[in-house]
């Protein structure tokens, strides 16, 4: 057993570290403020293969293992927590569903362009009436000649507003339940697709958040990712991947908020002294640090599990689950170390107090992340 990262691993957190506080960090107030895209951001995340970031070399990606790419995640969820939602979708979510299930075909269609970031990609599950019961969703899928009409709408869709391409889940079979759900991969151009207008939302300004409509879509039968009727096996096979995504995000903003308090607490007078040296100081910042190296190592793992082909239904929802409780804990106390200060705009926790709370919302709530963990206890899985 081993708990140090490789040299590796070191370079490619150092190298994701410099590209986050070169080319990130000096926007990102600015993006949240202004609700802007980072899409320059993207364009120069190319150059280093950020856009496909576990895709094998021959299919044009970097052919990084997937603990590399959380380390990633983290690095840039340290100082933007929008661009690193923007990039897991895209990688863990997108790409990662057809790295598992794509045909060989599917897979030389649609990698390169991915990785190459030539397309953005969006996972299109939640609907207005489906959101933690994602088995209900109601967008039809019809069989029709050469392959499916599909009519619903989705919600809550990140990366919606701007991605091209994405994968969609809809009902083939009415009469099924989860067994009656397949999964499709989609041009988010195609006639029929309707994007609404951007969420007005609490955090994660620079990202895009839309409801999707679909009126009588066109999906063409190549473009059924893995089995009919199999897609809700397919949607919980990669949320498990994303789940670890939004853990490492987590564990990014949760990390920015022990930097500013450890920060601010060292220049920061009162009563004759710095407030770093007040016990009930120290003990906040003793907690956020030892919680955050909790669920570093709990992320790690499940990354690194997940990596090497192990089933980590567990250990994925348990990471998240800490990670994001640790992370809601630590921006909350960063706050507080700032008194009134952190109450404003000028100081960077009030963001992160923003970014923080959907880490215990999206890709599973915390409470079905507490289901999960029961019944993978109770069968032993």
């Amino acid at each position: 057993m081993n708990f140090q990262l490789s040299d590796q691993h070191r370079l490619v957190r150092d190298m994701a570290r410099d590209f986050a506080a070169g080319e990130i960090a000096p926007h990102a107030e600015e993006m949240d403020r202004t609700k802007a895209f980072p899409k320059e951001i993207l364009e120069k995340a190319k150059g280093l293969g950020l856009m496909g970031i576990v895709v094998p070399e021959e299919y044009g990606g970097a052919g990084m293992d997937f603990l590399s790419y959380i380390i990633i995640l983290e690095e840039v969820g340290r100082v933007c927590a929008s661009t690193c939602v923007v990039l897991s979708v895209h990688n863990t979510l997108f790409i990662g569903g057809l790295l598992k299930f794509a045909t060989e075909a599917q897979k030389r269609a649609w990698l390169p362009r991915a990785a190459a970031g030539e397309i953005l990609g969006a996972y299109l599950l939640t609907e207005p009436g489906a959101g933690s019961d994602a088995g209900s969703l109601k967008l039809r899928a019809d069989r029709v000649a050469g392959g499916w009409r599909l009519t619903g709408s989705k919600s809550f869709i990140t990366n919606g507003g701007v991605a091209s391409h994405g994968i969609v889940y809809g009902r083939t079979d009415p009469e099924a339940g989860t067994r009656g759900i397949s999964a499709f991969l989609i041009d988010m151009n195609t006639e029929g697709i309707t994007r609404g207008a951007e969420e007005k939302k609490m955090g994660l300004n620079a990202s895009s958040t839309v409801q999707v409509t679909f009126e009588d879509v066109f999906v063409p039968e190549e473009n059924l990712l893995g089995e009919e009727n199999r897609g809700f096996t397919v949607a919980m096979e990669i949320l498990n991947a994303g789940r670890i995504g939004i853990a490492a995000q987590a564990l990014g903003i949760a990390q920015a908020a022990l930097d500013e308090s450890l920060a601010y607490s060292a220049q920061r007078e009162q009563f004759g002294t710095t407030i770093n040296r007040f016990q009930s100081i120290q003990w906040f910042l003793s907690d956020m640090a030892t919680e955050i190296e909790a669920a570093r190592l709990l992320t790690y793992r499940a990354a690194v599990w997940y990596g090497e082909g192990r089933r980590i239904v567990k250990e994925a929802a348990m990471a998240k689950l800490f990670a994001s409780a640790a992370c809601m804990r630590a921006v909350d106390k960063a706050v507080q170390i700032h008194g009134g200060y952190g109450y404003t705009r000028d100081y960077k926790v009030e963001r992160l107090f923003r970014d923080a709370k959907v880490t215990e919302i999206y890709e599973g709530t915390s409470e079905v992340q507490h289901i999960v963990i029961a019944r993978a206890l109770a069968t032993g899985n």
